[in-house]
């Protein structure tokens, strides 16, 4: 999972990509937790269906690496994972 979570945040870093480029293992993050899938939705499901399409992940894992990224060096550590979707759990 934090594999995942690596390489979905590591394409979410770059500049924001044309509809034909999207990366669809961004969905993958927030079908994979329950907590993550919840924030999701509260916050990026602006199409109102209940789910989080590969358009919507995109933001979704942008803010949820901005989020996590304690120390600001590019990359969430499983540590950092963990204390974000703990910082959700008690705010969201």
């Amino acid at each position: 999972m934090v594999g995942l979570l690596l390489t979905v945040l590591s394409v979410a870093t770059q500049p924001a990509p044309a509809p034909a480029s999207l990366n669809p293992h961004a969905v993958e993050l927030f079908e994979r937790d329950w907590v993550l899938d919840q924030w999701a939705r509260r916050t990026f499901d602006t199409n109102g269906d209940g789910r989080i399409s590969i358009e919507e992940a995109q933001p979704a894992a942008l803010a949820f690496k901005d989020l996590a990224d304690g120390d600001g060096d590019g990359r969430v550590t499983p540590y950092e994972y963990e204390r974000a979707r703990e910082f959700i759990l008690a705010r969201y």
